[in-house]
Parts: C-alpha cells; structure tokens; sequence
C-alpha cells in the first residue's frame, strides 16, 4: 500500500507541476516534459511492470487533464515506463549518465507521440523535431540535476544496482 500511496503523490505533484508552473515556461518556449521524467524515475525504481502501470495511470490522467484524445499521453508514457525499467536492469542506476540517457530518450519520445498529434501534417515535421529537442536538452539535464540533489539530501542511493537486484 505505500508504494500506491507514494505513486498517487507523485502522480499529483507531476499533475500539478505540468498545469501550473511549467505551462508559464511552455508557454516562452521552455518545455520541460516532468511526465516523462516522473515515469522514468518511478521505472528505474520499481522496474517495468510498476513503470508499465504507472505510465498508464498518469498518462490517462493527463489525457483527461488536457481535455483531448483519450489515450494519447497513456500509450506513449506506459510504453516508456515499460522500456525504462526494461532497460534500467542492466543499468548503473545511480550514475549520471544512466540517468540522463534514459530521460533523453524517453522525453524525446514522449514529445514526438504527442507532438505529432498535435501537427498531424507531414510539413510541421521539423517543428515537431525543434520542440521536441528543446523538450529534450532541457528536461534530460534538469532531471540529472534533480535526481543528483535528491540523492545528496537522502544521503544513500536511490536506485539498487542491477547486479544486486537480480541477484548475482
């Protein structure tokens, strides 16, 4: 029940964060993508099932929150909760580098999906390309820095390390 508990807070919190605060920046042209690196995180934590799940969760959250296409946030932030904590197995968790390889690629995916819906034409192509990198050197490195202060203020890792969650 804690782990329900400590999912609906972050949940929240990205909610609010993405309606409130940062649609002043996205709204100078400053996109950062705390979807995206929500799901990312809570994935390198508790793994791809809980990252699958999670995704799902907020992403039909924010599907409803926008007011447009169900599903459209769902599928996209399930599938890099699934890939995130796929991939986070074989990772050094709590190295920077990990880190930020993980959220480049799943904020430029997340930006891509539901950019393109937005456009839909195949000449808004290099808009979707110029917002969705401005989303991804922006975010990526934001939330390095986030989970590296994070780490500092608790005081121990906040990952496992692969070997060590597998077992061998």
């Amino acid at each position: 029940m804690r782990g329900v508990g400590t999912a609906l807070t972050l949940a929240a919190v990205a909610l609010l964060l993405r309606s409130t605060a940062l649609s002043a920046l996205a709204g100078r042209g400053v996109l950062i993508d705390v979807l995206a690196f929500a799901v990312t995180t809570w994935a390198m934590r508790r793994g791809e099932t809980a990252g699958t799940l999670f995704g799902f969760t907020l992403g039909l959250l924010a599907d409803l929150d926008a007011g447009h296409w169900i599903g459209r946030h769902a599928l996209s932030l399930s599938l890099i909760g699934y890939a995130a904590g796929r991939v986070s197995q074989t990772l050094v968790k709590d190295r920077a580098r990990s880190s930020i390889a993980l959220l480049v690629a799943a904020v430029f995916v997340h930006q891509v999906w539901t950019l393109a819906f937005e456009v839909g034409a195949w000449s808004g192509w290099p808009y979707i390309l110029q917002r969705a990198l401005l989303a991804t050197a922006v975010t990526a490195p934001l939330g390095t820095f986030v989970l590296g202060i994070v780490r500092r203020v608790v005081g121990k890792p906040l990952f496992s390390h692969a070997a060590v969650a597998s077992g061998s």
